[in-house]
């Protein structure tokens, strides 16, 4: 992500934005945070792995972690990590959710790996490469285990999705912001099938997601010359990232200096706490440790 990017989902001014995030490393320096290993190592995220508003969060983390800093984390780092990530796995196997989630982080988590040990003397690996490349089979094994999982069908004589009426059905569609959830979804039955091309649904969330700029440099008509707002969905998101959305996040308090889950809270002394408090996504978190 572009700093400009972090600035913007900060409501930083361009100018000023640079200057903010400095500071901000600063004063978490001086607080025990002087690299993004160190953070890992004191902010709790192996429970936050069993909280479902935080699941989501700190599975992006991993993957952004995995995707560019992975070589940045000291071996303690390393050992907290693949722990978080053992126990993001286990979770996924034993209650099948977020299945798809997990199998792109540890997709790209298996890719970054692969070119790290083919590169061994180049690149910088902290650690013996033979524990690497145990990491890299474990992993190997928990794809294969997440490849293999089968949904279990429920014996439940209670209200099913099918028991809906359509309008129901369809608030719920409009709920998601995740076009594969829909395209899942749809999958259920004749009915939610037909609710998930409804080219309304996908026109919004091409909406929520992309700005018009973007739209016209992708757009994708019919033969009868209408907007295929499902296809180009999928088209922008492969240029552009898609807005995330989390249920609990880390905030940063200005006034404190402290890091903190937002639905936690913290005693925060100030006169208005509301005002120093600032949202801190995975990428934004990841970026504080880059100066």
């Amino acid at each position: 992500m572009k700093k400009y990017s972090i600035m913007k989902s900060m409501n930083m001014h361009p100018k000023k934005g640079k200057r903010t995030i400095l500071e901000m490393t600063k004063i978490l320096s001086r607080h025990g945070y002087c690299t993004l290993g160190e953070a890992f190592n004191r902010l709790d995220f192996f429970s936050a792995v069993q909280d479902a508003r935080r699941f989501t969060y700190v599975a992006r983390l991993l993957q952004l972690i995995a995707k560019s800093q992975l070589t940045s984390l000291s071996g303690v780092a390393q050992k907290n990590y693949f722990n978080v990530l053992d126990k993001i796995v286990q979770k996924v196997l034993d209650d099948h959710q977020n299945p798809r989630l997990i199998k792109d982080l540890l997709q790209d988590l298996s890719s970054t790996l692969c070119i790290l040990i083919r590169g061994v003397g180049k690149s910088v690996l902290v650690g013996n490469i033979n524990i690497w490349v145990c990491r890299l089979e474990t992993i190997l094994n928990w794809q294969q285990q997440l490849q293999n999982l089968q949904m279990t069908e429920q014996v439940d004589s209670g209200l099913t999705l099918s028991d809906l009426p359509v309008h129901m059905l369809s608030n719920i569609l409009y709920r998601f912001s995740d076009g594969w959830d829909i395209v899942t979804l749809g999958q259920v039955t004749p009915t939610l099938s037909a609710l998930s091309e409804d080219r309304r649904l996908w026109k919004k969330l091409c909406q929520y997601h992309f700005g018009e700029k973007q739209f016209c440099r992708h757009l994708i008509l019919s033969e009868k010359g209408h907007i295929e707002w499902k296809l180009m969905y999928f088209a922008l998101q492969k240029h552009y990232p898609t807005k995330e959305q989390y249920g609990d996040t880390l905030h940063f308090c200005r006034h404190c200096s402290i890091l903190f889950w937002k639905d936690s809270g913290h005693p925060c002394t100030a006169a208005d706490p509301d005002s120093c408090f600032t949202p801190v996504s995975p990428q934004h978190f990841i970026d504080l440790f880059k100066f």
